[in-house]
Formats: structure tokens, sequence, C-alpha cells
């Protein structure tokens, strides 16, 4: 797959991120459950805003993290979500082109605002998460770039987008769009609550229009309604080519047919923050299959991409990952 023209398109919530650090009495104090991402509206946005201590500001997203980490191990990357024509659109905008994606998605003229999440990290480097999503409920198939779906060796859905009905109908449109070019589709779950909501949905896309799942062990065991690991594992491994799932400190297994492969964990010196882990795993992991390497070496590399970000503060890399890679794996960039 190394001759496609774009690695990965991503496709998901355009956000801009508001990183902080809290403890756990400002999580008391806001009502929230330690770990898991809360959608709030926009008066609620505002009231919490208000609430919260200095920060990072900086573009973000689940899909965008994985776009902008391909780029940064040096794979093509293309990007689609919605944003409204304001300053915060904008900044998003001049970020993720910064970082070398490409990102045409027209901004709304009308409608809510950029959309903007809450990301409070306490100390033992757990992310609590809320979400106003803004403009980006009303992203659709028009939005869809089917030139740059049909130019990408991978299309990559964002699960966190499911909720909205236009982005349902952009997802089967995607994949079949990428179906119909010859090309692939990836699916991330996200996060346990949105398989909570849309688990029938999600089952039928990993089983019918998904080729590579991402998901993390909550996440799998939560769409098989088991907690059993192992009985997940079995159950997602006739229902798509490939599946990779994250462990934490575990490292991650990955299922292809009847193989299976386990791949420890990065070592790293301390966990600062989990925020984008997943993010940056799925980019190593495509930015490896989408040039050729074996499975156990698109784990491997989608290790040093999480390692990296959970070294530090935010979701973006802050060492570049395209020289991690090639110090640890010099074969691979």
């Amino acid at each position: 797959m190394a001759d496609q023209s774009i690695h990965v398109a991503g496709i998901g919530n355009a956000i801009v991120d508001v990183l902080v650090h809290a403890d756990d009495l400002l999580l008391h104090k806001l009502g929230l459950t330690k770990g898991v991402m809360t959608l709030i509206d926009a008066g609620q946005a505002e009231a919490i805003y208000a609430q919260l201590p200095p920060g990072i500001e900086c573009s973000g997203g689940s899909a965008a993290n994985t776009v902008v980490g391909i780029a940064a191990l040096g794979g093509r990357a293309a990007y689609m979500g919605k944003v409204r024509d304001d300053q915060l659109g904008q900044v998003f905008r001049h970020d993720i082109r910064n970082a070398g994606v490409g990102f045409e998605t027209k901004p709304a003229a009308s409608g809510p605002s950029t959309a903007r999440c809450f990301v409070l990290v306490t100390p033992d480097a757990q992310r609590t998460m809320l979400t106003y999503l803004g403009a980006c409920v009303d992203f659709g198939p028009e939005d869809v770039d089917k030139a740059v779906i049909a130019a990408a060796a991978v299309t990559y859905l964002e699960g966190y987008l499911y909720d909205p009905p236009g982005a349902k109908q952009a997802f089967l449109e995607a994949a079949a769009c990428a179906h119909a070019a010859g090309k692939l589709v990836s699916l991330s779950l996200s996060d346990p609550f949105c398989v909570d909501r849309h688990r029938a949905a999600f089952l039928e896309l990993v089983s019918g229009h998904v080729d590579i799942l991402f998901a993390n062990e909550a996440e799998l065991c939560s769409l098989y309604q088991t907690e059993i690991f192992d009985d997940a594992i079995r159950a997602v491994r006739g229902h798509c080519t490939v599946a990779a799932i994250t462990r934490g400190a575990l490292g991650s297994v990955v299922v292809a047919g009847e193989d299976t492969h386990v791949v420890a964990a990065d070592p790293i010196d301390q966990v600062i923050d989990t925020t984008g882990a997943g993010d940056l795993y799925a980019a190593g992991f495509l930015y490896g299959f989408t040039t050729g390497q074996d499975l156990p070496v698109c784990a491997m590399l989608g290790g040093i991409a999480a390692g990296e970000i959970i070294s530090h503060f935010g979701a973006r890399p802050e060492h570049p990952l395209k020289d991690l890679a090639r110090a640890k794996l010099p074969e691979t960039v």
C-alpha cells in the first residue's frame, strides 16, 4: 500500500482542546466521573470554562490527533471535520495544516460555533473530558470529499463523531466510496460510553463496513457485552480483517484471521497524561500498515507513538515521532 498518494484520510470531530491540570476535588465539584467523556451544551461549556484553571488551548479531536501523528511520522494525511468560520475555526484550520495535514472541509457560515473539549488531567494521569460539539454536529455526507477518500489507502472514522444522523450517513458514504476505490476503512470505537449508545450500529459497522478496528480493552468488551477479554477477542476475530486492541501498560493485541500478535508497550520513564494515547497508537499502526509493515511492527510503531504522547501533557507530539521511530525501528521510516 506504500504507493498510495495519501496514507490516511481521517473523518472526525474538529475540536479545539483546552487542557488543564485538575484534582479530584474539582472533578467532584463539577459532578464528573473520572476518565470518561461527557457531552455538554453551549451554556455548560461557558459555565465550566469559567471554573477552570489556566491551561493549554490547541486544535484537537481524536481523528485529528491521529492524522497529525501520521504526518509527524512522515506519512501523507488528510482530514475532514466541520468548523465554524469563527476565530476557533481559523485556529483549528491553521494548526492542522501547519502540522502537514490536508484540510479542505468548507467551514459553516452560520449555526453553532466551533467545538471545544475541556480535558481535565488529574495527578494519576487520567483524563476526564467535557465536549461541546458545536459545529461538529452539522458534519454530513456533503462534507465527505470523495476524491480524497479514493486517494487514501485507509479512511479512518472516529467513533466520537457518530452521534448526529448526518454523521452516520457520512460514515456509510465514506466507507462505500473507499471500498468502491479498492481501499480500506478503519474505525475507532473511541469510548465505552460511545459503544453503549451505539452498540447495535457499531456492530453492524464493524461486521459490514470496517476492515481495521481500533479499540481499547474496555471498549471492545463493551461492544460484545462481556467482562472477559478473551471472549471479546474471539467475537471480533470474525467481524473485521484486523483488530488492534490496546491494553495500557500491557501493550496491545492484534488479531487478523486466525493469527494473534501480543506486543508489549513501549517503555517510558513516567506516565504524565494519557490524553491521545489511543489516537497516536492508531497513527503509528496505520503509518506502518500503509507503508507495508508486518502487523507486529505496526503495533510497535503504535506503541512508540503512544508512549511519546503519554510522557507529557497534551495530545500532540513534543518530540519528532519520525526520529523516535527511526531510532527504535530503523527499517520502518
